[in-house]
């Protein structure tokens, strides 16, 4: 008997044991619920990061909220009207849309150029490469320091090599003056923005273009060459149109990038000379932080949310009419 009872209790472990691991089975052949589980720790940080300050954000632009007064007194849409009445904000927004789209324009043209070199087989190819990726590499707070020091209004470098070749001084092209003064003057403080705005983007552009053109099937540049097409006809009317789309989202990037950054305006000029240089994102901490008015910065702050959301669903949506199947 006590043998019997034995037996039956292993035979009834093992059943359960069966049963909980077809149980286990169960639940990973569950899609809906693995892919929940996976997306979880994605949502959870975007929502922790994104989500919490962003409708943080929408209460302070609709209170009084200062740094001294953290109480959130309703007053409507009052700061986004006082805002958007100082000539500093009109300034800031205007710059945000000419430095990003000016910066764009040169960024699709010379990652175009490159990703087309960076294509083709020559000598020395992994440290062309890994020039042009480092500045994306490098925080941009420290390359954006590296050409404070390079736009100098003393020590320039530029200056230096202008002044040997005759080009900078007195009878030169470029004025008698030994200095440029690039962070100092209206138009070259402007240029130098977008030059590194430019400098920190391409690199991206670069890489996505290079992915693009690699995944173009040869046997259509191999019929293309067949069939007597130079290299712009090519270029023009069979590897554009292909990476079109993967264009589109460098494109995305770069604009993201550009428009919503604060760091290379805010180490080169400070906003400066005077506020020719102003960005919203810049100016949007000048008044909430360096300020104290949290509920006027973050009113600058959401003017930038439909702009860019506009921009990435037309974007978007372009891409995916450009598609070629």
């Amino acid at each position: 008997m006590a043998e019997k009872t034995v037996d039956k209790l292993r035979v009834v472990g093992t059943e359960a044991r069966t049963a909980e691991g077809r149980r286990g089975w169960y639940l990973a052949d569950r899609e809906g619920l693995l892919s929940t589980l996976f997306l979880a720790p994605a949502v959870i940080y975007i929502v922790a990061l994104v989500g919490i300050p962003f409708f943080l954000a929408i209460a302070f632009s609709l209170s009084d909220v200062t740094v001294g007064n953290t109480s959130l007194d309703f007053v409507g849409l009052d700061n986004f009207r006082s805002v958007t009445r100082t000539p500093q904000f009109v300034r800031a927004l205007r710059n945000s849309f000419f430095f990003t789209i000016a910066a764009q324009i040169v960024v699709i043209i010379l990652a175009n150029v490159l990703a087309v070199i960076m294509s083709r087989d020559f000598r020395g190819k992994w440290l062309a490469r890994f020039l042009i990726i480092l500045p994306w590499a490098a925080p941009i707070s420290l390359g954006t320091i590296g050409w404070v020091w390079i736009l100098d209004s003393k020590f320039s470098p530029i200056d230096w090599v202008l002044v040997q070749a005759g080009l900078l001084g007195p009878g030169s092209i470029f004025g008698p003056g030994r200095n440029m003064l690039y962070l100092s003057k209206e138009n070259l403080a402007i240029a130098s923005t977008i030059m590194v705005h430019v400098w920190r983007v391409l690199p991206l552009a670069t890489v996505i273009l290079m992915a693009g053109m690699t995944s173009i099937p040869q046997d259509l540049l191999d019929q293309a060459e067949v069939d007597g097409a130079s290299f712009w006809r090519t270029h023009f009317q069979v590897v554009l149109p292909l990476v079109m789309p993967i264009m589109a989202i460098a494109l995305l990037f770069g604009l993201i990038f550009t428009f919503s950054d604060m760091v290379v305006p805010f180490v080169l000029t400070r906003g400066g000379p005077v506020y020719y240089t102003q960005v919203l994102p810049l100016w949007a901490w000048f008044k909430g932080i360096s300020g104290g008015s949290l509920s006027e910065g973050a009113a600058v702050a959401l003017f930038m949310f439909p702009v860019l959301l506009a921009v990435a669903i037309l974007i978007l949506r372009s891409a995916r009419r450009q598609e070629v199947t």
